[in-house]
């Protein structure tokens, strides 16, 4: 992890969590609970100013914010003189109506998800290009050698087929393919597949992929081996290849498309070989010494990709395309923490702080790196993805987080009177040893994907 990535991984996720905590500040505002404090950031205080009740501050952490409301220390008061309720006092967060709290808790999470909508309609009006590629594809048994045949193979579908709709959705590239695939494990598929003059009709069931929780069905894309990019300094750049140039042939044997390079080179593993490659319609012979980690293979090769923008008409299409996306990433992700029950490694499955910040950073230095805009969009984008996962975290009935509070507050409207504190006390101290096993779990696999 470089510096800059870290940076932008803490700057990042410091968004969503002050966002989260911005709605909470808000719906406190609106049902009459002072705020005592509203702070950006965490740590030490850099600047801040006071107006009215509320002390506004700029602290030297970028990892999000807190809203502190007047009453956040009843509770602790409450546990240190034993008593059955908490000290209430007039503007307190303990002392407004249930439903009130109810609405507070909500805040938080509300905003989650109108952030990420707005992030989406925002994307859908100034457009995003996507970088995938053909809806042709290769089948992996051809080139894995595996226990069971995979899903594509038993349905009959072969390398070179096009897949052109999926249960009727139509399906222009290959990334369309994998948004269907990967949250339809287990569940019946009807494809429309084009296989040279012939149109046929295959079904198939995706597997689950225990260490990601997605479908699969055992398919690669089609890439032809054209040079989109080449990586200074790297084995493509000495040897002479360039962007445009298309990869006919490796120690005399033709290749079609990347697998075929890639099993090549994995079967053989060549200290070095030619390579004949086509440019601007003349055949020229390089050689090339190929670099091999644990990570894989490197070519220092990036290959062309079908380039898609989409971008909305107008603004009210790019508010309906806004709303549609943050549904289907809210169904995507209760889909996700459903199949947590289905056998999914939650070690490989689940990311901790360290990853998520990782992955934050890591789309922000890549997109960058493509222009300005480019990185802004892929990582608003990724922000908005991560702003409804903790939409969603948020709002479980776990102890300690907002849903569990919003437990206690139905409990308390139902009952007429409020939980007893030391009723409290042992059901967020079983959120906390559940936050606390969720945290371990997810350090243990941040581990683990750091030190491959």
């Amino acid at each position: 992890m470089t510096i800059l990535t870290i940076l932008f991984g803490l700057i990042g996720l410091g968004i969503v969590v002050f966002v989260h905590e911005l709605g909470h500040f808000t719906f406190a505002r609106l049902c009459g609970v002072e705020v005592e404090e509203f702070s950006l950031g965490w740590g030490p205080k850099l600047w801040g100013f006071r107006r009215g009740k509320t002390t506004y501050r700029l602290s030297m952490l970028p990892i999000g914010g807190y809203c502190k409301m007047k009453g956040d220390e009843a509770y602790r008061k409450a546990i240190e003189q034993n008593l059955d309720a908490f000290p209430l006092e007039p503007g307190s967060y303990h002392s407004a109506h249930p439903l009130k709290r109810i609405i507070i808790s909500i805040g938080g999470p509300l905003f989650n998800v109108i952030f990420a909508m707005l992030v989406f309609i925002t994307i859908a009006l100034v457009g995003q290009t996507i970088h995938t590629f053909p809806n042709r594809i290769i089948v992996a048994d051809d080139y894995l050698s595996t226990p069971t045949v995979l899903p594509a193979r038993a349905a009959g579908l072969q390398t070179g087929d096009f897949i052109t709709t999926i249960n009727g959705r139509a399906t222009a590239s290959f990334g369309d393919i994998q948004k269907v695939v990967s949250m339809s494990a287990g569940q019946d598929l009807v494809l429309s597949v084009r296989r040279g003059e012939t149109d046929l009709t295959l079904r198939l069931k995706p597997s689950l992929d225990t260490d990601t929780g997605a479908g699969r069905i055992g398919i690669y894309p089609w890439v032809d081996p054209v040079v989109g990019s080449v990586s200074p300094d790297g084995p493509a750049y000495i040897a002479g290849i360039k962007p445009g140039d298309r990869i006919i042939a490796v120690a005399g044997i033709a290749i079609n498309h990347y697998i075929g390079l890639t099993a090549f080179l994995q079967e053989q593993t060549p200290a070095g070989l030619d390579c004949e490659i086509l440019r601007s319609g003349e055949r020229l012979t390089v050689r090339i010494v190929p670099g091999y980690s644990e990570a894989g293979i490197d070519l220092g090769i990036g290959w062309q990709t079908l380039d898609l923008l989409i971008r909305s008409d107008n603004f009210i299409m790019a508010i309906g395309n806004g709303i549609k996306e943050t549904f289907s990433n809210i169904g995507g992700t209760l889909h996700g923490l459903a199949t947590l029950f289905k056998g999914v490694n939650p070690l490989k499955a689940l990311s901790g702080p360290a990853r998520i910040t990782w992955l934050v950073g890591q789309v922000a230095t890549d997109g960058f790196e493509s222009g300005l805009q480019s990185g802004l969009t892929s990582s608003f984008n990724f922000l908005a993805i991560l702003s409804i996962g903790l939409f969603i975290m948020n709002l479980l009935p776990i102890p300690v987080l907002d849903g569990g509070w919003i437990v206690l507050f139905l409990l308390e409207l139902v009952r007429g009177r409020p939980v007893k504190v030391k009723t409290v006390f042992r059901y967020q101290l079983i959120g906390v040893f559940a936050l606390l096993a969720l945290f371990l779990l997810t350090t243990i696999g941040d581990i683990l994907f750091f030190g491959k």
